[in-house]
């Protein structure tokens, strides 16, 4: 009898290497290569003779109706998903374990079984008993839905092909669900991308909405091969800190709709509650009137979002002082801190520099550049930012501040919420929003208006 051939292959990134090595060269992972049996037994060299189908071509002037979107009632997962879920397409939620990806999805699938659509829940890490406890302490034992406790791919399919195929299929999650056909553990690279390919291929085929749950790395990233992102059509990220109530459902990737789109929820006993204004909760606990804080009005997505960023400047005797961020890029406030020490002269570079967003959230776009100066020369001076001002804009390495897109959805909601003043880049016009903009020009006009009068 003929061997299967084996590969071994990385279980971070999917990279294939011929035999075991102690390091990934890809993702520089150390001892996560591990053998697995190759998908085919060898590859074929040709289609032989045998036409295929003809596939049907259009021209980009014919007109296709647009697909049909199914919304859940749940307004924040409805804007994450683009605005709602279209038949046939694959999701893939992600997160760190215990941030509430089941709770999520057993939420929406029954908001959806309760307006009328056929929906089917296959858990491989929870008996139907335990989901059936989880739903009745989030009151939501009364819906429709129909559950099942399954890992064998075989039995998945298998079962839902008995049946008219359901419109909302949950998969929680793709790591537990294995191929018999592959010699492979469940959670290994060939496993997972197998099994996804083939229940992908099964919802494309039958119109239904599949939603596939998804392990984290410690980084952090979806785990299994990268393609596994690649094949689906939308890539959420459920992200949140342990000691936050706020949870971020976050667009990646969207074939149907923008990505960069976020919802808001908040984890209370009776499971995750929508927050229809994000600002409001996450500026309702700021101290007015402490030195170091600043508020940066963002863009996520479509929405605009108004955060505190706070800093601290402390003095440090250490050869390396320490650099500790939560919720921005650390290379980023690398940077406006060469900038400060480079263009104003503030030596920062010998003190301790501590910088958080406020709530949990993860900001990463270059407008908070000035939010984040703003509230290091706060601290370092000891003269708080104005309450009443918001403040936004991206820092060149010439210590110019310059101008970000969006200005006026910023400022319209700085003025929802009762702010008066806005630090802006030059050129920045209110837009009818019935706020005092005071221009920043240069880094040079920020670290003179918090630094020196402070006024």
């Amino acid at each position: 009898m003929a061997k299967h051939p084996h590969h071994f292959a990385c279980q971070s990134c999917g990279a294939s290497y011929r035999k075991w090595q102690g390091r990934c060269d890809e993702c520089n992972e150390w001892n996560s290569i591990t053998e697995e049996a190759a998908l085919t037994s060898g590859t074929p060299k040709g289609l032989g003779g045998k036409r295929g189908r003809a596939v049907s071509l259009v021209g980009l002037e014919q007109t296709i109706d647009s697909p049909e979107r199914l919304t859940s009632g749940i307004a924040e997962f409805d804007r994450a998903t683009g605005g709602g879920l279209v038949a046939g397409s694959a999701l893939l939620i992600g997160g760190d374990p215990g941030i509430g990806k089941s709770t999520l999805l057993l939420q929406a699938v029954a908001a959806l079984a309760s307006k009328g659509h056929d929906c089917v829940y296959i858990s491989g890490e929870e008996a139907s008993a335990q989901i059936q406890m989880r739903a009745a302490r989030l009151g939501l034992g009364q819906s429709p839905m129909r559950l099942g406790a399954a890992t064998s791919l075989r039995d998945i399919l298998t079962t839902l092909d008995e049946s008219k195929p359901p419109e909302i299929l949950v998969i929680d999650s793709i790591q537990t669900v294995f191929a018999d056909s592959l010699d492979s553990a469940p959670g290994t690279v060939a496993q997972v991308r197998a099994c996804a390919a083939e229940l992908i291929s099964f919802a494309k085929r039958r119109g239904t909405i599949m939603l596939i749950v998804g392990h984290v790395t410690k980084d952090g990233q979806i785990a299994g091969p990268r393609v596994l992102e690649h094949m689906v059509d939308t890539v959420l990220y459920f992200e949140g800190e342990r000691g936050h109530q706020f949870r971020i459902l976050r667009s990646v990737k969207n074939r149907y709709g923008g990505t960069d789109e976020i919802g808001v929820f908040e984890m209370t006993g009776q499971g995750l509650s929508e927050v229809a204004n994000p600002s409001q909760l996450f500026l309702s606990d700021r101290a007015s009137d402490v030195a170091g804080s600043a508020v940066f009005a963002g863009i996520e997505g479509t929405r605009p979002v108004l955060v505190e960023i706070q800093a601290l400047v402390a003095s440090s005797s250490a050869a390396n002082p320490r650099r500790a961020v939560v919720g921005w890029d650390s290379g980023r406030l690398a940077m406006v801190l060469a900038v400060l020490d480079a263009r104003c002269g503030l030596g920062l570079s010998s003190s301790d520099i501590y910088l958080n967003v406020a709530g949990g959230l993860k900001v990463g776009e270059p407008a908070a550049d000035l939010a984040v100066a703003a509230a290091l020369v706060s601290s370092l001076s000891g003269v708080a930012v104005p309450p009443e001002t918001v403040i936004f804009g991206e820092i060149s390495l010439s210590g110019d501040v310059r101008p970000v897109a969006q200005a006026d959805a910023r400022l319209k909601e700085a003025a929802k919420l009762g702010f008066s003043k806005a630090l802006v880049p030059a050129n920045t016009k209110s837009g009818g929003n019935h706020l005092k903009l005071e221009s920043c020009a240069r880094l040079h006009a920020l670290v003179e208006r918090f630094a020196l009068d402070g006024s």
